[in-house]
């Protein structure tokens, strides 16, 4: 990736996070100075340890549901990256009223605090749960259809707000629609962990992964570096088409759940030969999951020169050879 956000003031939510530390750590790298925000929920301190001394880091402890955390956090900000959420469709099944909270009144209390502290541009997650009921295939940012769980209904309504916080008070905004994002960081131990760290930690401990129903459900899986260029092009752009919208940030492929499987076995059968004789367990489809998932990201390539810089396969690649370097066998 060519361009690159550099010496600006900057606020990351959810910091602390898979996507927010891998964000965090890319900004100071380019000498950013980097406020993170994080209540540490969901959220691990670990992720942030190596940032603590750094000049160009701060760190507050709070949360995005209190109005007076979220402007302190804005202060002096020119950028705010807000990835604070409760992810997960199960989670919010389980507890829609939290997911709600977090991520509908959460939102809301950061576009009024960016908007109130003149904040130049707002750049959050979306999500491709967006898309839920639409059968169509690539998705498409101006197709979506009715959502399937709760935690869509929140990602859908963070739209709504950017949207008409745009038109009504002039805050740039931009959403990224987010596919299956995985990488270095991800916690495999959650109750809620996505598929892929879940995987490889079931593998490594000699664990069977259980597929939810026959394997045959696709995602575009998206590597985090695809991830943090799509949020920089988001922050750099003067294209006055390309602000105040949404962005699918994907790969433009999709794999089904089998083939994620044994791609990852083919690789860490390298570190730990054994993985090839572990065979999966088939359980119920999941409540709320799409069959298929599959981006059309051309908006993002014309508007933004977005270009993924890792494969689906390249980043399971390297995402299997940080955890190995990083916990090796849990055996």
């Amino acid at each position: 990736m060519e361009r690159k956000l550099h010496n600006r003031k900057v606020l990351v939510t959810g910091g602390a996070g898979f996507i927010g530390a891998n964000l965090i750590e890319s900004l100071l790298v380019q000498d950013n100075h980097v406020t993170c925000l994080d209540n540490f929920s969901t959220g691990k301190r670990h992720n942030i340890t190596s940032f603590l001394d750094h000049p160009n880091f701060t760190l507050i402890e709070g949360d995005i549901r209190e109005p007076k955390d979220c402007e302190k956090a804005v202060h002096g900000v020119e950028f705010v990256f807000h990835q604070a959420a409760l992810g997960s469709v199960p989670r919010s099944i389980n507890d829609p009223k939290t997911t709600n909270d977090v991520n509908i009144t959460g939102f809301l209390n950061m576009l009024i605090a960016s908007r109130n502290a003149g904040v130049k541009r707002f750049i959050y997650a979306a999500s491709s749960s967006t898309y839920g009921d639409h059968p169509g295939l690539p998705k498409v940012e101006d197709k979506i259809g009715r959502p399937l769980s709760p935690y869509a209904v929140t990602k859908y309504v963070n739209e709504l707000y950017a949207d008409v916080f745009s038109k009504t008070y002039g805050i740039e905004t931009i959403g990224l629609r987010y596919f299956n994002v995985f990488g270095r960081k991800q916690d495999p131990e959650s109750t809620y962990a996505a598929v892929i760290p879940k995987f490889i930690d079931q593998l490594l401990k000699g664990q069977q992964p259980t597929i939810n129903g026959k394997g045959l459900h696709s995602r575009d899986f998206t590597y985090i570096d695809n991830v943090i260029q799509m949020n920089q092009l988001a922050a750099l752009t003067n294209n006055k088409e390309a602000i105040n919208t949404v962005y699918n940030v994907a790969c433009g492929d999709n794999h089904n759940l089998n083939q994620l499987l044994q791609t990852l076995i083919k690789y860490l059968s390298v570190y730990q030969p054994a993985v090839n004789n572990i065979t999966p367990i088939h359980g119920p489809e999941r409540t709320g999951d799409i069959p298929h998932s599959l981006a059309d990201i051309s908006k993002a390539q014309t508007l933004l020169g977005y270009q993924p810089s890792h494969s689906f396969t390249e980043g399971l690649k390297e995402t299997v050879d940080w955890y190995w370097e990083t916990y090796g066998s849990p055996q």
